[in-house]
């Protein structure tokens, strides 16, 4: 008998609106914090530095639903909807009886979920008069896709790249030069947060945090510039929820519901794009879906929701963002130099930390050889090779189908963010057994959390 594969939507099925799950959470984020006054911030003080709309849909805590703009959304057309896939070669690689799926956001333009969101912050920025935008990027697939995006809207980019994934992953440093970007190496001598942390530190390789305050800096010392932000901020969240909303659709079309929600965790963006719109029925304690887990995969060696600590803490090393509530490993903590550089990031989302206070999700972390392990089984079971991000989402996925008893069948479902295509460099050291674990204990965690007061 044939077995139906993928799951596509139809044009005028992709969302009109996003999903903005603040309105339903039990218990509100906490506000960012003006680290000068320790007041809370209001969307008129974040003006300066992003977009408007951005800022007023960062603090709407009201509004279920966002309306996406008919220009933003006639640029989802160009690759949306993405299939729902039925993993059945993972299932048989696997030996189990479980119904695996996985959302393929591979197949955007930027082979990576983060153009859901570049093209709604770029098209606000265009309708604002601003000329120019500036970012960072850790592996490369945001600043690809802001750079295409503002390609899109006849923006200039300039995006400052954490220098060991500037250095680890040429071609995604091409792909952004393609589209005209201007890209720099982070920590850089272009700005005074980057000369300071190369005073301090001549050899840093750089982190996500560290290009923030790059890119923060260039953004307002720049005329008619903007700064746009890949994840960790609600707004960017909230763009990514098509993904979730999509999914949600075409799980309808599979007859089924996930009984586990996956996805791997930098800042939360990939995260809460896919579980937040499952979870709303979760918090509604809705019958047949309010069983539902979510589970975040991030990285052993930078494990903030796992081992961090829940407190203020600024957004970027140098300190010039808003103090946000989150769970960290401190602004000044440097991950080690792992391949999956989109998850090489101190903190969590607002979101994302209050809801795993709240505990409607969990975290597991996963070492970074058990991540390869994972997606060079998927790869040939599947066919797809997975960027070295989501090979954590199949980890965390293949963990969940080894819990089960003999016959058991759970419905699984994860988020498969990204293709590593241009990522064969870490294959290559993993392939040839040069990759290694990294992992951080509870001492250095403490020790990096008290430098922060």
């Amino acid at each position: 008998m044939s077995q139906k594969k993928r799951y596509f939507l139809e044009e005028d099925e992709i969302p009109r609106n996003w999903y903005n799950i603040q309105a339903d959470m039990p218990v509100k984020p906490m506000p960012p914090l003006n680290p000068q006054t320790r007041e809370p911030m209001k969307a008129e003080d974040l003006y300066p530095i992003f977009a408007r709309e951005c800022c007023d849909q960062e603090l709407n805590m009201t509004d279920r639903w966002i309306p996406i703009p008919d220009e933003v959304r006639e640029m989802y057309k160009y690759y949306r909807s993405t299939p729902l896939v039925r993993a059945y070669g993972l299932e048989k690689a696997l030996g189990t009886s479980a119904h695996i799926y996985f959302k393929n956001e591979s197949v955007s333009p930027m082979g990576s979920h983060k153009l859901n969101s570049a093209i709604p912050q770029a098209y606000y920025c265009k309708k604002e008069g601003v000329k120019n935008v500036t970012t960072e990027t850790g592996a490369g697939q945001w600043g690809a896709s802001l750079s295409y995006a503002a390609s899109l809207f006849g923006l200039e980019a300039a995006v400052y790249q954490v220098k060991i994934s500037y250095e680890q992953k040429p071609y995604r440093r091409s792909i952004m030069q393609t589209f005209g970007a201007q890209v720099t190496p982070s920590p850089s001598m272009s700005t005074r947060a980057g000369k300071n942390i190369l005073t301090a530190n001549p050899n840093s390789q750089g982190s996500l945090g560290t290009a923030i305050s790059e890119a923060v800096e260039l953004a307002r010392t720049t005329p008619d510039c903007k700064y746009a932000l890949g994840s960790v901020l609600s707004h960017v969240t909230l763009h990514q929820t098509v993904i979730g909303l999509e999914a949600e659709k075409q799980m309808e079309m599979a007859g089924e519901y996930p009984d586990i929600v996956i996805a791997c965790f930098g800042g939360g963006s990939n995260f809460g794009g896919i579980s937040f719109p499952f979870m709303r029925h979760k918090i509604a304690a809705e019958n047949g879906k309010s069983h539902t887990r979510f589970v975040a995969a991030e990285p052993a060696s930078c494990p903030k929701l796992t081992k961090g600590k829940f407190c203020y803490d600024f957004g970027d090393e140098a300190g010039y963002t808003p103090l946000l509530p989150m769970f960290s490993l401190g602004h000044k903590f440097q991950p080690a130099n792992i391949h999956a550089g989109g998850l090489r990031y101190h903190g969590a989302g607002v979101i994302v930390s209050q809801l795993l206070k709240d505990g409607l999700m969990e975290a597991v972390d996963i070492d970074q050889i058990e991540s390869f392990e994972a997606g060079c089984l998927f790869a040939r079971a599947e066919g797809i090779i997975p960027a070295p991000e989501s090979c954590h989402a199949i980890a965390a996925t293949i963990r969940e189908v080894r819990k089960l008893k003999e016959g058991e069948e759970k419905v699984i479902l994860f988020n498969l963010s990204g293709h590593g295509l241009v990522d064969m460099a870490s294959y290559d050291k993993y392939l040839s057994g040069d990759l290694i674990n990294y992992t951080v204990t509870d001492e250095e965690i403490e020790a990096n959390l008290a430098k922060q007061q």
